[in-house]
């Protein structure tokens, strides 16, 4: 089996996110990348999570051509590509339908940072894309979709917020590898809960003081952090 380590942490991945809620039925996937092999691993489209195996997960090229697995692959695989193509440092992508970040990609808002639980994962607001055209939602629309995201993180380093919602659709993460996806999309789910509650309690609630989002978001990201214990070889 072509990527075996990989088709497995993939798996884990789609996984983790039933395990924590944030899919219904075959909704959502994740997907994850070999960059010195040029291939991409991602769960199949429509595949009950209950039935998936290793053995389902299906590896392409970045081109999209299908290198080994029978079922077809996730229909937002052209987004996940285009996301490797772009975003360098990326290893792997998740999708979901969660409830709360899907209600913020719905309303077309971004999701304000309010607090250090938001400022400790992602370095300010995350971020909410235009809407899509209807010429590239009938044209490619996948695809589409992930070049929306692309030239929206132009200005945006997506290695410090590594999320995004797509206005009308919903949340896509990503991070170092497919488990670090899964572990983002987790986190903005109860981000996205947090901030609608503090709007619910108090709608003129406003984003937390630069120096206080910095401080938490550097301590554990970047060449100075500081948080948890020191890596061994």
């Amino acid at each position: 089996m072509l990527l075996k380590g990989l088709r497995e942490e993939v798996l884990e991945a789609n996984l983790e996110l039933v395990r924590r809620g944030l899919v219904l039925y075959a909704f959502g996937n994740a997907s994850g990348i070999s960059r010195k092999d040029g291939l991409i691993a991602i769960k199949p489209s429509g595949v009950p999570y209950e039935r998936l195996s290793a053995e389902h997960v299906v590896i392409t090229k970045l081109d999209g051509e299908v290198v080994e697995g029978d079922p077809r692959p996730s229909s937002d695989l052209p987004t996940h590509l285009e996301i490797y193509k772009q975003f360098a440092d990326v290893g792997g992508v998740a999708h979901t339908h969660s409830e709360f970040a899907t209600a913020w990609a719905q309303a077309c808002k971004p999701i304000p940072c309010f607090g250090t639980t938001h400022a400790d994962s992602f370095h300010g607001e995350v971020h909410v894309t235009r809407c899509l055209t209807r010429d590239e939602i009938v044209s490619d629309y996948a695809r589409n979709t992930g070049g929306v995201i692309c030239r929206h993180f132009s200005e945006v380093d997506p290695d410090a917020v590594p999320a995004v919602l797509v206005a009308g659709h919903g949340p896509f993460c990503w991070g170092a590898s497919a488990a670090a996806a899964a572990y983002n999309a987790v986190i903005l789910e109860s981000v996205a809960r947090i901030a609608y509650y503090t709007l619910t309690i108090s709608p003129d609630a406003q984003p937390i003081a630069s120096h206080l989002r910095d401080k938490h978001f550097l301590r554990k990201h970047g060449k100075d952090a500081y948080y948890g214990q020191e890596k061994t070889q």
